[in-house]
């Protein structure tokens, strides 16, 4: 019940964090008019202003900790397999690039530069400054091929999809990222850089499925 709860507000318009400050208002509004009731015996009165107390700064807290620590997210895609599937459901450090910096192979969360409003997760593979070659499904950075271990494997033992891309430099504050599964993602390839500005955190466990429980690599 509370996965489906859970996957439902992942899914509102709204978003998570409106939905907790809205729920905090409205136990605001009802510990307001719990106080005003003289109908109710003192104690009792007391007792529920403090266990709306209570939700309301538990609420409060969620929210700072969604907002500015982690968050969690759901991998509705495969791009991102074998290392991500469909179904789990990710723990997203906030946090991870306002005391560090992003280093290639790193897994981010990013805001869509298409569509701000789309989360999308991806690897980093080229940083600012850096000259982006793909042959042949080969990524090469500044014209040496990088060493890679992540890719969806094809049959007939490809390493990658075969595919061709640029050279293309990657400009001052953004990321150049493609997905693990080369062969079924939309990424850097098509819809070109991501802004810095708008990686939202580091993906940092897998916490759903209980099979599936590990941390990102």
């Amino acid at each position: 019940m509370a996965r489906n709860l859970i996957a439902l507000a992942e899914r509102l318009p709204l978003g998570i964090p409106t939905l907790i400050l809205t729920l905090a208002f409205i136990l605001f509004l009802i510990r307001v008019m719990v106080r005003r009731s003289y109908r109710l015996a003192p104690a009792v009165r007391l007792s529920i202003v403090e266990t709306l107390d209570a939700t309301i700064f538990a609420a409060l807290l969620s929210l700072v900790i969604i907002l500015f620590v982690v968050q969690a997210f759901f991998i509705p895609s495969g791009s991102m397999e074998p290392t991500l599937r469909v179904g789990d459901r990710i723990l997203v450090g906030k946090f991870a690039y306002r005391i560090g910096e992003i280093h290639r192979g790193d897994i981010i969360v990013f805001r869509y530069p298409l569509n701000p409003n789309k989360d999308f997760v991806k690897r980093v593979i080229g940083l600012p400054g850096e000259r982006i070659t793909i042959k042949d499904g080969l990524v090469q950075i500044d014209a040496r091929p990088l060493k890679e271990v992540y890719p969806t494997a094809l049959p007939g033992e490809d390493r990658a999809c075969s595919s061709n891309y640029g050279p293309e430099t990657v400009p001052v504050a953004s990321l150049f990222v493609l997905g693990d599964n080369r062969c079924n993602s939309e990424d850097s390839r098509f819809f070109g850089f991501v802004p810095a500005k708008n990686v939202v955190g580091r993906a940092l466990v897998v916490y759903w499925p209980l099979d599936r429980v590990g941390l990102v690599r």
